[in-house]
């Protein structure tokens, strides 16, 4: 439909799961995209992701950096800038996942996760705001979590860092004000994904009965809402989740 036509994006974590989804989809509608990594662990999942932007028509960058850290993020976004002249998407999404009760978790695997899961959203989106401000258009689309609404047992951390997000696209969205920059969030369900992996078998199991359609999300099921909050049909959505999660939640 070309809903993106023009415009250029970045996506963080965009080697796998949602991210190379998203990715996908904004090249199939008329984007070009910049394709972060984290590592060279993920560097042909990331080639493999460039490939099928190229496939699309559109022009793939890629990009790796721990988004985590505020230097890597800084050179990543002036390479984007560099490379395309201008950032019009921004999508915060990379992320890990794990498990433990609060008393069990490691302060080390408590501070892994708000780091990578939310000091990035922090970072990208300080480090592009002032680009999307000076040339008056921007959209921030940041991936949270339908966990973020009802917690869940064993993923405090986790939850905690998807929460935060929320709350800060809504504290964002008011600081934007009139400009034509936009901030959103989406919110899946549990989907499936390499993610997944870090989640034990039987937390999984109790994780799909609770949702009415008896089964995980997958990347298709998600990333329209990434397009919409990409797109101008978006432009009156402020500071709002949208949440496919196979009705798991009501935000």
């Amino acid at each position: 439909m070309n809903r993106l036509e023009g415009k250029t994006a970045l996506v963080t974590g965009a080697s796998s799961g949602i991210g190379r989804g998203v990715a996908i989809a904004f090249a199939e509608e008329g984007a070009d995209v910049a394709i972060n990594y984290p590592d060279k662990s993920q560097q042909k999942n990331a080639e493999e992701t460039a490939a099928a932007v190229a496939k699309a028509g559109r022009k793939a960058l890629l990009v790796q950096a721990d988004v985590s850290k505020d230097k890597p993020v800084k050179n990543m976004v002036d390479k984007v800038l560099d490379a395309f002249g201008r950032i019009d998407i921004l999508v915060n999404n990379a992320g890990i996942a794990s498990s433990a009760p609060v008393e069990e978790m490691p302060v080390a695997m408590w501070d892994e996760m708000i780091a990578i899961n939310l000091r990035s959203v922090f970072l990208c989106t300080h480090f592009v705001l002032p680009h999307m401000y000076a040339q008056d258009y921007g959209r921030i689309v940041n991936n949270a979590s339908q966990l973020a609404s009802i917690g869940s047992p064993g993923l405090a951390h986790y939850t905690a860092a998807k929460g935060a997000i929320i709350s800060f696209t809504r504290s964002l969205s008011l600081e934007i004000g009139a400009r034509n920059v936009n901030a959103n969030c989406v919110g899946p369900g549990a989907t499936r994904t390499a993610i997944l992996d870090g989640i034990g078998d039987e937390h999984m199991a109790a994780i799909k009965a609770n949702i009415p359609k008896g089964r995980l999300g997958e990347v298709r099921d998600i990333v329209p809402a990434f397009v919409f909050l990409a797109s101008e049909e978006a432009r009156h959505m402020v500071g709002q989740t949208i949440s496919p999660n196979g009705g798991d939640a009501f935000f």
